[in-house]
This record gives structure tokens, C-alpha cells and sequence, in this order.
């Protein structure tokens, strides 16, 4: 296992509660008779993520004292020590339904199809306070955001939270990506295996624009003029998020072309740098999904986002302005646009990686390729808005290439067209 970094929480590997493969079969049979508690499909993946030890150092969802310590003080306790967490996870559920649980039972959890997936041995039964979740967890008591849309409209019949220990089957792979969602044991062997002695994870739950991408690429950089033997893994989220985000089957394709043409940072490295190592970005980069949902919590989730991929073995994550950002339906700003990035440096717990602080990029003619902004202040980049790349793909057609690879625009048009 590698050891660049430990385990959050202080353990020596990641949780594991998943049923080994011997035992699934016993498992279902004794979870059949068991009272069914069922899953949404964005809580299903805290299910899966709590089992390979994505959520280390949680076996379960949280009672309600460790929630109320996330809500108040942004930590968890773990072997005595606090740790930095940022949006508590327990699993919701109707009042009717829990009103028929009680503390010390074990149920069977089943997913949105009605399968049984696991089994949690409850520990705590509580109301759920929605507005006090919605004002820590996004610093508003505003409800007009995808976040708090997740809350009052998608668990809208959910008033009451369990916590307790779970125990999960194994996740079924997604036959178009599943080669690329690997536990975290799976991906700490990996980075032992490429021998990197740094690993820099590029979060992100849309399509690359070359700016998305120059922002891994920088990240990448910077970690070798430190001297680090450093890679990257192009990380995206590939859980539950909002409708009108790109689906991950397509999201995958344009990632996995990326690097099959070893098209990432082409045009927009430091040739300098690269060509004096003989190697070029795309053979330090490496494609790896995560599957766990999106909060659209601005700070608090760029906080969670480092977690994750602290407990996959990697050791710093690159942190860009508006970092899981999403504005008010009126289009207002709900955080600033560095927030993501202040939010490091007032954690009231441990937290090992290192965040890798990257502004706005966008293409400069005058240099022919991609560059921060800070870099350009008198210069007028070229932009296109949200709305006219989306306009353009609807149509079929291709977007400017100095904003977008021809590929990614290829399979973009192809899908947005139908």
C-alpha cells in the first residue's frame, strides 16, 4: 500500500466494509427477512463510498452528536484526535418509516430499483433541521440554489436521519466506465506502482475546456519545478448531480479520448519544461472516476473533494476559483470567488493534503495557447459564455478550438444534438 499519505483520520488503511465476495450470497439471504430502508440513488453511492473507504474514517452514517459537530465546528473525532469535515452525511428517510425503526436494529438497504444493497445496524434516529443543514453547510439561509434544491425538492419526504454501521455489498461496475472507479486501496496501489512521490487530483464534474484543463496541467507543473517525481489523476465526479450537468457515460468518453489522443495540455504546457524531461503531460496523467454525488457546496465541499482523494493516496488537489461552485437561480454569487481556497487556511481539524491554489485561464492570442489570467491583466481573452458553447453543440457544430478540443466538442455535438 502507498504510504505518500495517510488515511484521513488517522487509520493505518482505509475502512473496509464491504461483504467479501465469498460471503455475498449468505449476506443477502440473512438481510431478505430484514425490515427495507430505501436508498435514493445520490445516497446510494455515500453507501458504496462508506464500504471501500472513500469516507474514511466513517463505517456508517453519523449519529446525530458527530453531525452536529460537523454542522457546528466543521470536524470529527477519530481516535481521539479532531479531523477537518465539512457536510455530515446520515442517511434520510420518511417519518412514517421512521417511526417503525428503533436504535439497535438492523435493517436491509436497498436501492432506488428495490435490490437489497447492505445492511445498517442503527445506532441513532433524529429530525432532520433542513434550514440548519442548508445555512452551515452553504453559508446561506436562502434556499433558491441546487444545493438546498437537493434537500426540499429531491428529499422533500424526508424528515427524519439515521445513523449507525453499515455493512455494503460490492458495487456493481458501470459497463461504459467502471474500469476507471477503483477503491482506494485499488488506487494507492496504483500511485506505489507508478512510483510518483507526489499525486495531484483534478476534481471536476463537467466536460474539459482547455482553461479546466490548463488547471491540472499547472497543478502538474508546478509539483515538478518543486522537484517532485509527480503525477496527476483526472478525477472526475461521476455520482448523482443536477439535470442539467452533462451525464457521466458521455462526460467519460470525452476524458478517455483526451487521453487517448494524448491531447491534455497540448498547445498549452511549458514546452521548456517538458521537452528538456523528454516526456510530455499526458504520460503523467492517469483517468480515474470517483462515484459519489455532488453537494454544489462551494467551500465546504472543496473541503470534502480533498478528503476523498486524501484517502485515495494522493497527495495534493488542485483547488480553482468558484471551486464546486453554483449561484443562486437569480444568477447572484453565493460565495466568493476564492472562498474554496480560504477555507484551507482556517480548518479546525487535521487535514493532510495540500491544496494546489489555481486562478481563472483562458486562451491569449498574443501567446497562442492557454494562460492564467492574473498573467494578462491588459489583455482582453478569448471568452465565449456557458450559453453560446451549449448553443453551438445543440446545433451539431463544433465550438472554437481555442476554448475546446475538437474531440470533446465532437462527442459533445454528437450527444447534445439527439
Amino acid at each position: 500500500m502507498s504510504d505518500l499519505i495517510p488515511v484521513h483520520g488517522g487509520l493505518s488503511e482505509p475502512v473496509c466494509r464491504t461483504v467479501p465476495a465469498g460471503e455475498v450470497e449468505s449476506f443477502k439471504s440473512s438481510a431478505a427477512s430484514l425490515t427495507k430502508v430505501p436508498m435514493s440513488a445520490a445516497d446510494l453511492s455515500s453507501v458504496y463510498r462508506i464500504a471501500d473507504g472513500t469516507l474514511s474514517p466513517l463505517e456508517g452514517p453519523m449519529d446525530s452528536k458527530t453531525y452536529n459537530r460537523v454542522l457546528d465546528e466543521a470536524v470529527i473525532e477519530s481516535n481521539g484526535k479532531d479531523y477537518a469535515w465539512t457536510i455530515p452525511i446520515s442517511f434520510p428517510v420518511t417519518s412514517d418509516l421512521a417511526g417503525k425503526l428503533k436504535s439497535g436494529e438492523t435493517v436491509a438497504l436497498t436501492s432506488p430499483e428495490g435490490e437489497i444493497v447492505g445492511t445498517l445496524e442503527i445506532s441513532d434516529i433524529f429530525e432532520w433541521d433542513k434550514p440548519r443543514y442548508i445555512k452551515s453547510v452553504y453559508g446561506t439561509e436562502r434556499t433558491d440554489h441546487p444545493g438546498a434544491d437537493m434537500v426540499l425538492v429531491g428529499d422533500a419526504e424526508k424528515t427524519h436521519l439515521l445513523g449507525g454501521k453499515l455493512q455494503a455489498l460490492p458495487q456493481p461496475k458501470n459497463p461504459a466506465f467502471g474500469q476507471y472507479v477503483l477503491s482506494p486501496r485499488e488506487t494507492r496501489k496504483l500511485v506505489a506502482e507508478k512510483g510518483w512521490d507526489a499525486v495531484v487530483a483534478f476534481q471536476t464534474r463537467n466536460p474539459l475546456h482547455r482553461a479546466h484543463e490548463y488547471a491540472l496541467v499547472y497543478a502538474l507543473e508546478v509539483l515538478i519545478r518543486e522537484g517532485k517525481n509527480a503525477g496527476a489523476v483526472l478525477n472526475p465526479l461521476i455520482g448523482e448531480t443536477k439535470g442539467d450537468d452533462v451525464n457521466a457515460v458521455i462526460r467519460m468518453q470525452t476524458y478517455e479520448k483526451l487521453i487517448s489522443d494524448r491531447a491534455l495540455g497540448e498547445g498549452d504546457s511549458d514546452p521548456e519544461l517538458w521537452s528538456s524531461r523528454g516526456e510530455a503531460v499526458p504520460d503523467r496523467v492517469i483517468l480515474l472516476g470517483l462515484d459519489l454525488k455532488m453537494f454544489y457546496g462551494g467551500p465546504k465541499e472543496a473541503v470534502m473533494h480533498a478528503i476523498y482523494r486524501q484517502n485515495f493516496g494522493y497527495t495534493h488537489i488542485v483547488i480553482g476559483r468558484k471551486h464546486a461552485d453554483a449561484p443562486y437561480k437569480d444568477g447572484t454569487a453565493i460565495w466568493g470567488d476564492f472562498d474554496a481556497q480560504e477555507i484551507f487556511n482556517n480548518l479546525n481539524g487535521d487535514l493532510q493534503i495540500k491544496p494546489v491554489n489555481v486562478g481563472f485561464a483562458a486562451y491569449y492570442e498574443s501567446m497562442g495557447r492557454v494562460d492564467l489570467m492574473e498573467n494578462h491583466k491588459d489583455e482582453k481573452p478569448v471568452f465565449i459564455s456557458g450559453k453560446d458553447v451549449r448553443a453551438t453543440l445543440q446545433k451539431g457544430e463544433l465550438v472554437d478550438p481555442r476554448i475546446m478540443r475538437e474531440s470533446t466538442s465532437q462527442i459533445l455535438a454528437a450527444a447534445m444534438k439527439q
